[in-house]
């Protein structure tokens, strides 16, 4: 079925979305369905756990900037893109040994990590079959997404080559793991709304740096926030390098030293790493964190400049706003 244009008043917009991500919600349930019972519990396991969606809503506001081509292939297009993510959350929770998943157990933790990686594989091959609906271009930016998405986390597991900046290693990897992904979101929208080549690298250009936002706003949320799917303080514990991190080494004071090095100790207990999270919380590198993600904020708004204007545009530049404010 041919759609309408989308309706160019706020209240209006924001229940034309709100409708198409309740579809979409409904059809990613479906498309987690295997054959078995139990494949089908396992692949639906990180979903049913919720999540921001904020993939397929990518997908639906870049896609009101123009005409979707169908409402079909509007879905199909969210569903590549949240499946393929979901997929690849199974095995980055493998990865990192992790207990929790958007609040709930892990699937290696409820299961195993091989039936955790075999269903991630599972759910790629459903977003694979999906694309190949939508054309060999969508095919062909889903495969390349895909493959940064594994050399992202290949580069993490390695670590910094010699002599490499350790920040400008830790950006290229969220560039690959996070920003690829919402980057093609909004370039799967656009090109369903069948928008011009300029158009969709502006939503390229875009998606990619708000990704680098999305991704170092939650860098400092595990440091300030205690209301996450996740306890605070989980990446320090687990020796994972985050923006804070990474900032934190520039400083030259013995106070900055000393607190590098007890982020560096054993964090296994409670009390030691409640102390590090307040030395942290109260040190001006997260006031700086903060301005270097408000930074990259109006970065990312700026890209939007060239796309039509209206509703949608204005709701893919609040949404520089909600991403920092989450951070704040």
């Amino acid at each position: 079925m041919s759609p309408s244009p989308a309706p160019q008043t706020s209240d209006a917009f924001e229940a034309y979305v709100r409708e198409r991500l309740e579809v979409i919600e409904s059809a990613l349930a479906e498309a987690a369905t295997g054959r078995m019972p139990f494949v089908t519990e396992a692949a639906r396991h990180v979903i049913a756990a919720g999540g921001k969606r904020f993939r397929p809503l990518l997908v639906v506001l870049a896609s009101a900037l123009g005409t979707p081509r169908s409402e079909e292939d509007l879905t199909r297009a969210a569903l590549v893109m949240e499946l393929t993510h979901v997929a690849s959350l199974y095995h980055d929770d493998v990865m990192d040994e992790a207990d929790l998943r958007r609040g709930a157990p892990s699937a290696n933790s409820v299961w195993d990590n091989t039936v955790a990686i075999l269903v991630g594989d599972f759910l790629f091959a459903r977003a694979s079959d999906l694309v190949a609906d939508l054309g060999v271009e969508f095919v062909q930016l889903q495969a390349r997404t895909f493959a940064r998405l594994v050399q992202g986390q290949i580069a993490e597991t390695i670590g910094p080559a010699e002599g490499q900046d350790p920040v400008e290693s830790y950006l290229g990897v969220i560039a690959d793991k996070t920003g690829s992904l919402i980057a093609a979101s909004t370039m799967f929208g656009g090109m369903i709304a069948g928008l011009d080549a300029d158009q969709i690298r502006a939503l390229d250009e875009y998606g990619e740096e708000l990704g680098l936002v999305f991704q170092l706003s939650d860098d400092i949320i595990d440091v300030t926030s205690e209301s996450t799917g996740k306890k605070p303080g989980t990446d320090l514990r687990e020796g994972v390098s985050t923006l804070p991190t990474l900032l934190l080494g520039e400083y030259e004071d013995e106070e900055s030293r000393e607190l590098l090095a007890a982020i560096r100790s054993d964090l296994d207990d409670d009390e030691v790493l409640a102390d590090v999270l307040g030395r942290l919380r109260a040190h001006p590198v997260i006031d700086r964190a903060r301005q270097e993600v408000a930074r990259r904020a109006e970065v990312a708004r700026g890209h939007l400049v060239g796309l039509p204007e209206g509703v949608a545009r204005d709701a893919l530049s609040e949404l520089c706003d909600t991403v920092v404010s989450r951070s704040a």
